[in-house]
């Protein structure tokens, strides 16, 4: 099973697609961070999520991290992109909760940094905690306007500019 949570009516070709409204192309309707995901144990192949996470408050996003862990099969992974924290696109949106997804999330979503670095997070101190266990690798896309320019200056652009980074591209495996 492969899954396109906050699909909207852009559904992925070949998956499931999930969204809190039944848009064209939705076939499951399910408020996703709030409810549980309608799916087995350990069901899911792949999971794909774009622009979807930001629209989630901060709890919900912890309840949704677990119930992905949930339904995920072991080594399955998971492609979530959200808009970069330094671009508009995370903030114009009054849809779209604080705070924004930074890098620093991907961090909270592995066991074994949140046991070193931040155990009042884990679900067993902090009953709305996570309890999800997930290797996070993320990436950028970058303006239109900075395709052509050599890596050094894409680097620093990334380091220094709003609006170089526009979306974050994240890939979280079940471990």
């Amino acid at each position: 099973m492969r899954i396109d949570i906050g699909c909207g009516p852009n559904k992925k070709e070949g998956f499931t697609g999930i969204d809190v409204a039944k848009f064209p192309g939705v076939d499951v309707v399910c408020a996703v961070g709030r409810d549980p995901l309608p799916f087995a144990d350990e069901s899911v192949e792949e999971v794909h999520a774009s622009h979807f996470l930001e629209h989630l408050t901060a709890n919900e996003r912890m309840f949704f991290m677990n119930d992905l862990y949930r339904v995920m099969k072991p080594g399955a992974k998971a492609a979530i992109i959200v808009p970069h924290w330094n671009s508009n696109r995370a903030y114009g949106d009054m849809t779209h909760q604080w705070p924004p997804v930074s890098e620093m999330f991907f961090y909270y979503l592995k066991r074994e940094w949140r046991d070193a670095n931040a155990p009042h997070c884990d679900k067993q101190y902090n009953p709305d905690g996570l309890d999800c266990d997930f290797e996070a690798t993320w990436g950028y896309s970058l303006h239109p306007g900075l395709h052509t320019r050599n890596q050094e200056f894409q680097q620093f652009a990334m380091a220094w500019y709003k609006e170089a980074v526009q979306d974050m591209h994240a890939t979280l495996t079940k471990r």
